[in-house]
């Protein structure tokens, strides 16, 4: 069972007592902690209009590989990196037998990323060890929809090995389970030793879901989140101001209404 299903059994399903709800001032604080920061690099889309798509600082110069786990009907994405920057791209997900669509620059594999290397399943540090031959030495992006396994991963990888992403590009899900102390506990100590090596350039919630509002707190259920690495950044010299939506922005789902990041999430108090 993973961590994700492990936390949703003992919060949902077993019969001990509900956690207790997460005081708004913890919460707020996590909040804070996720807010993105302007930086020298300007945003650009990679990727197709609607889902698919991803805003990422144009910092691609020195990149060599993208991994991306989590294969869907589309490869937009992927396809954009390797036609304008000559990205290769390691793509898996035991769901599929092919990725969407052939291209030489994509290199596929019938796992699944999780925190095991067992059966279907392989952790992040060891795919990128079966890689080290290729990638060795050069700066890596990471483009992660594992619907829900994103966070078994994350706690199971080394922040050692998630600084040799120069950018990742995240989906979230269920957050409205941030409303639960223990999982707010949980998500505040993963985000702690992720954002001790990057920052938050980006935020975009998913209209897949909605928002959930709590003590006057909007939380949307599902967000893309774009990360830098702190080497990256030069804080000093920002050349974009936010703005939420961002022009770029797209609907992930078009016949859906839009969800807009409440202003909690991006402006400064």
């Amino acid at each position: 069972m993973g961590l994700r299903k492990s936390i949703s059994k003992f919060l949902y399903e077993d019969k001990r007592p509900r956690s207790r709800v997460s005081e708004p001032d913890d919460l707020v604080e996590f909040i804070k902690m996720l807010r993105p920061k302007p930086t020298s690099h300007e945003l650009v889309r990679i990727g197709e209009e609607g889902d698919g798509g991803y805003l990422v600082p144009d910092d691609f110069q020195g990149i060599g590989f993208c991994f991306s786990p989590g294969v869907s009907v589309k490869a937009s994405f992927e396809e954009e990196l390797a036609s304008r920057y000559s990205i290769k791209s390691f793509l898996a997900d035991a769901s599929v037998e092919n990725p969407p669509v052939l291209n030489e620059f994509f290199s596929f594999e019938k796992k699944s990323l999780g925190s095991r290397d067992e059966g279907d399943f392989i952790r992040l540090e060891s795919w990128l060890n079966s890689k080290e031959e290729q990638i060795s030495g050069q700066d890596l992006l990471l483009q992660m929809d594992i619907e829900g396994f994103e966070y078994d991963v994350l706690i199971d990888t080394s922040i050692e090995t998630l600084k040799r992403f120069r950018i990742m590009v995240i989906e979230f899900h269920t957050l409205q389970m941030l409303f639960e102390s223990y999982t707010l506990r949980l998500m505040k100590a993963l985000m702690e030793k992720i954002t001790r090596e990057f920052v938050v350039v980006h935020i975009h919630p998913n209209n897949c879901k909605g928002l959930v509002e709590r003590n006057g707190i909007h939380v949307p259920k599902v967000f893309e989140v774009t990360f830098l690495r702190k080497d990256r950044v030069d804080a000093s010299n920002p050349t974009r101001e936010l703005v939420f939506p961002h022009p770029l922005d797209e609907k992930n789902i078009p016949e859906n209404p839009d969800v807009v990041l409440p202003d909690i999430w991006w402006k400064e108090d």
